[in-house]
């Protein structure tokens, strides 16, 4: 039996994945509450640029294995597994994660999902997420129904996307009690099969692993910079420094060009979730 998957958000993340999960020969149906872009996805149209991605998305709407909704009653019954890609923008009044897409799209399938189903968090949250959201799924799932929640944090960069969903460097799942690591292993089977490494753990962890890497890849930036700004002073050359330092296996070349600073969608906003939530867990200095 074909494994049917839904992708609860169609922005860079969702349409992405939606497009990939076709790819590696599932059913796909991708949810979204603006039918104007569900319209322009299903034409291969984009607001954004991501290499490799309009093509797949054409080519899995012709095929039939990649249709998009807005009906989330639709994707209940259409799907066996249910990845949730919305945003987690900064709220308007703290340096918090805003959780209203990620809990509404929850308690929305959380209204229609009648039998067996799991439940995949994507998109970056704040630790602690998935654990209130497992106890919401507990309290809230209707009579005869059995819903399973997994977190499944994404390492996409812009300009690679279909690349590092097709042949990501790892795999992590962040599971509770073990339920949902089957299908996951079978969703995954095909990119598995490529010796990925895979990494089980609990669903503490699997969210902090998304916000450890982009803070460690903030840090690497930022302490170039400063060192740009010591090697202009005396009269020193940064790009041959970080070739240098580079060489070192411990640290690596990647992320140590020198520049502006850091910036785009993820980078400063998961930053500065990640501080108010230390804050909030009581470990700021």
């Amino acid at each position: 039996m074909t494994l049917r998957i839904s992708v609860i958000g169609t922005g860079y993340l969702g349409a992405t994945h939606a497009a990939c999960m076709a790819e590696l020969g599932y059913e796909v149906i991708g949810l979204d509450v603006d039918t104007a872009k569900l319209e322009a996805l299903a034409a291969g149209v984009l607001p954004f640029h991501e290499p490799g991605l309009p093509e797949l998305l054409r080519k899995h709407v012709a095929s039939g294995r990649l249709r998009f909704t807005d009906s989330y009653a639709e994707v209940a019954a259409g799907a066996d597994i249910h990845f949730i890609t919305v945003g987690t923008p900064q709220r308007a009044d703290s340096q918090s994660a805003d959780m209203s897409y990620v809990d509404g799209s929850v308690d929305s399938l959380l209204e229609h999902i009648t039998g067996e189903a799991l439940i995949v968090g994507k998109s970056t949250v704040p630790v602690g997420t998935a654990r209130r959201l497992s106890e919401k799924i507990a309290r809230s799932a209707k009579p005869g129904s059995d819903i399973a929640l997994a977190w499944n944090p994404e390492f996409l960069r812009e300009g690679f996307a279909v690349q590092d969903t097709l042949r990501p460097d790892r795999l992590v799942y962040g599971l509770q009690d073990g339920r949902g690591l089957e299908l996951l292993r079978k969703v995954y089977a095909p990119i598995l099969a490529l010796d990925t490494p895979e990494i089980a753990t609990d669903l503490e962890t699997a969210e902090l692993v998304k916000v450890a890497a982009n803070a460690f890849l903030a840090t690497k930036i930022s302490f170039i910079n400063a060192f740009a700004e010591v090697t202009e002073t005396v009269g020193g050359d940064i790009k041959v420094l970080a070739d240098a330092i580079g060489h070192d296996k411990r640290i690596g070349r990647r992320f140590l060009n020198a520049g502006v600073g850091f910036g785009g969608g993820c980078l400063p906003k998961d930053i500065r979730a990640l501080q108010a939530r230390v804050s909030e867990l009581g470990l700021s200095q």
